[in-house]
C-alpha cells in the first residue's frame, strides 16, 4: 500500500452536511487535503461506520475474525463491551480481547465491564470489583465504563456500584447505561450519576424521557432485540442524541450486514442522510472521544466507498488509509489464537431435571420475539407419573440452567413461545454469567443437548434422538477461533434445525440466551432458581 495516494468521488461531509465532487489526498494514513472537483463522479465516499455498542462475543468470533466480517459492511470501529468474556474469565478475558484486537487495523474501543457478575443472584466465573474498575479505568486501552446493568444498585445507592461509577467519573471517561423500563423518577436518579447512554429503549416515550435527562439513545438492531422500527422517529427529532448499535449480533446475521443495514433502512424510510450518517459516525466518535475519521483534513483516513445513498452497497473500506475490503475481497490478515476457557461440570442424568408436582399452578416464562423483555403466566401444569413435563400441544416447554463453573443442582422452569415440536436446544451462551441453558420437548433430548455442550466444553447444540448439530466454542464457551464463514455456516445449520423442529422465533438461540438475564424484566431463570425481576428476588415455580 502506498503511503500517499488520491481517491476521488462524491464526498459526503457529515460535519458540514454537504455532498460535493472532490479529491481526497491520503498521506501516511491521514487525510492531508481535500479539494473540490468539477468532474462528476458516480461513487460516494463517506466516513467509516461505527457500532456504538456491541459485545463482540455474541458474534461467536474473536476480535480479529469479527473485524474481517465487519469491514465487508463498511464498519471500521466498534465500541465494545467485553462483559461476556469477563463474566467467564474475569480480567484475563478482558486482556484476551484487547491483545487479540491489536493484531488488526480495525479499531476496537473496549470498556471496563461494570457488572461482573450482573447480579449476586447467579454464579459467574469471575468477579470484577470496584478496585479492579479503578485500575482498568487508568488503562489507555479502556475508553469508558461499560453498561451499568445494575440499575437497582444505582437507584438504591449500592456502595460498590457507586464506587465503580465514581472511578469512571474521576477519569472523565463516559459511562454507559442499561436501564429498561425505568419510571421517570428512577431515570432522573440513574442519570444523576453521570450515566450518558442507553440501548434498552423499546418505545419513543421511554427514549424521550431519558433524552431529557441527558442520556443519548443507541437505537439497537441486533439478532434478538430489534428496536429500529419503534425508535426510528427519534433520528429526525433528536439527531444529535442518537447512535446506532447492534448490541448482540450472531455470526450469520453479521455475514449479511451490520450498521450499513440500519443506515439503508433509515434512508429508505426517508430520514435525512446527514442525520442518519451522524448516528453511525459523528455522534459515537464525539461521545466516546474515538480516534476515528470524519473525512476532515488531519483526520485518520477511515472511510468507505458506496455505490449510492439508496442501496448503500459498500464497495471498499479503508482504515487509517489501509484498504481492508475491496469489492468482495477481505484484505485483513488471518490470525491464529490460543483459546482460553473456564468449564468445570459433569454430565447430567434425566433424574437431575425431573420436577415433582408441588402445587396446582406453575409460573411460566413468556418469551417475546425480537425483545429481551419477558412476561409471565400462571397455568395448570401437565403431570405424568407425578412429575411436571413439557407440553408440546400447549407450547409449555422445560427450560434448564446448569452451573458450568462448579458441580451444582440444575434449575428447572417452564417457558412458552419457543414452539418446538420435537427435540431440544442448548448452549453455553446464557447472559450474563454464561452457564449452560437448554429448552426442549422431552427430558432425554434436553439431557443429550446439555451433555454435548459439556463434552465440547462450550458451544451450542440442537438435537432430536440421535441427530445432532453442534458448534464448539473453544474460547470461554462463547467464541470460536475458526473463520467467520465457517462459524456462520455451522451456526446457520443449527439455527435451521431449531426452526425445522418448529421454533417460530426469529433468533431462537439468541432469545434462549437472554432467558437467564436477571436484570431485564419480567420473569427469568438462573443457575440458582426462577427470578422475578420486578421484585428483584427469587420466586417459586409453583403457586397455590
Amino acid at each position: 500500500m502506498n503511503n500517499k495516494y488520491i481517491i476521488s468521488g462524491k464526498i459526503v461531509d457529515v460535519v458540514q452536511r454537504s455532498v460535493f465532487n472532490g479529491n481526497i489526498q491520503v498521506v501516511n494514513g491521514r487525510i492531508a487535503n481535500i479539494e473540490k472537483s468539477k468532474v462528476e463522479y458516480e461513487q460516494y465516499i463517506l466516513p467509516g461506520l461505527i457500532d456504538s455498542h456491541v459485545h463482540i462475543e455474541s458474534s461467536m468470533l474473536i476480535p480479529t475474525n469479527f473485524a474481517r466480517a465487519a469491514v465487508v459492511h463498511g464498519t471500521v470501529a466498534s465500541v465494545s463491551d467485553p462483559h461476556e468474556i469477563a463474566n467467564v474469565m474475569g480480567l484475563k478475558g478482558v486482556e484476551f480481547m484487547i491483545e487479540n484486537s491489536k493484531k488488526t487495523p480495525f479499531k476496537f474501543y473496549f470498556g471496563a465491564p461494570s457488572c461482573v457478575p450482573a447480579t449476586s443472584y447467579e454464579t459467574s466465573g469471575a468477579k470484577i470489583t470496584s478496585g479492579d474498575i479503578k485500575e482498568l479505568m487508568k488503562h489507555s486501552d479502556i475508553y469508558y465504563l461499560a453498561e451499568m446493568m445494575n440499575f437497582p444498585g444505582v437507584i438504591y445507592e449500592d456502595t460498590e456500584v457507586l464506587k465503580k461509577i465514581e472511578h469512571a467519573r474521576k477519569t472523565g471517561k463516559p459511562i454507559d447505561g442499561h436501564a429498561p423500563g425505568l419510571k421517570p423518577g428512577q431515570i432522573a436518579k440513574y442519570a444523576s450519576q453521570g450515566i450518558t447512554t442507553d440501548h434498552e429503549c423499546t418505545t419513543v416515550k421511554e427514549a424521550i424521557s431519558k433524552i431529557k435527562r441527558g442520556i443519548k439513545i443507541q437505537i439497537r438492531e441486533g439478532s434478538a432485540a430489534k428496536n429500529f422500527e419503534n425508535l426510528f422517529s427519534l433520528i429526525e427529532e433528536y439527531p444529535k442524541k442518537i447512535m446506532f448499535c447492534t448490541d448482540d449480533c450472531h455470526p450469520d446475521d453479521l455475514m449479511k450486514g451490520h450498521i450499513n443495514i440500519i443506515i439503508r433502512r433509515a434512508l429508505n424510510k426517508g430520514a435525512n442522510v446527514f442525520d442518519v450518517l451522524a448516528a453511525a459516525t459523528k455522534n459515537p466518535k464525539e461521545h466516546y472521544n474515538l480516534n476515528t475519521g470524519l473525512l476532515q483534513v488531519g483526520d485518520p483516513a477511515d472511510f468507505i466507498i458506496v455505490d449510492n445513498l439508496t442501496g448503500f452497497n459498500v464497495r471498499k473500506t479503508y482504515i487509517d488509509g489501509i484498504l481492508t475490503f475491496d469489492n468482495g475481497e477481505v484484505l485483513l490478515e488471518k490470525h491464529t489464537e490460543k483459546a482460553i476457557n473456564n468449564f468445570n461440570c459433569s454430565p447430567l442424568k434425566i433424574s437431575d431435571i425431573l420436577v415433582p408436582i408441588q402445587g396446582n399452578k406453575i409460573q411460566v416464562i413468556i418469551a417475546k420475539d425480537g425483545d429481551l423483555l419477558t412476561g409471565k403466566e400462571l397455568t395448570k401444569p401437565t403431570v405424568v407419573k407425578g412429575f411436571v413435563v413439557s407440553d408440546v400441544d400447549r407450547d409449555i416447554l422445560k427450560i434448564v440452567v446448569v452451573n458450568r463453573y462448579k458441580e451444582s443442582d440444575p434449575q428447572v422452569g417452564f417457558i412458552k413461545n419457543f414452539n418446538l415440536k420435537k427435540g431440544a436446544m442448548a448452549g453455553s451462551i446464557a447472559h450474563d454469567s454464561h452457564n449452560i441453558i437448554a429448552i426442549g420437548t422431552n427430558d432425554r433430548d434436553i439431557i443429550n443437548a446439555i451433555n454435548r455442550v459439556i463434552e465440547n466444553k462450550g458451544g451450542i447444540v440442537a438435537c432430536s434422538g440421535k441427530i445432532y448439530k453442534d458448534l464448539k466454542l473453544d474460547v470461554a464457551g462463547l467464541m470460536s477461533t475458526a473463520e467467520a464463514k465457517e462459524v456462520a455456516k455451522k451456526y446457520h445449520e443449527i439455527h435451521s434445525m431449531a426452526k425445522k423442529y418448529g421454533s417460530t422465533l426469529t433468533a431462537p438461540f439468541m432469545t434462549m440466551a437472554f432467558m437467564a438475564l436477571l436484570v431485564i424484566p419480567e420473569l427469568k431463570i438462573g443457575d440458582k432458581g426462577l427470578f422475578d425481576v420486578s421484585k428483584f428476588n427469587f420466586t417459586s415455580l409453583f403457586v397455590e
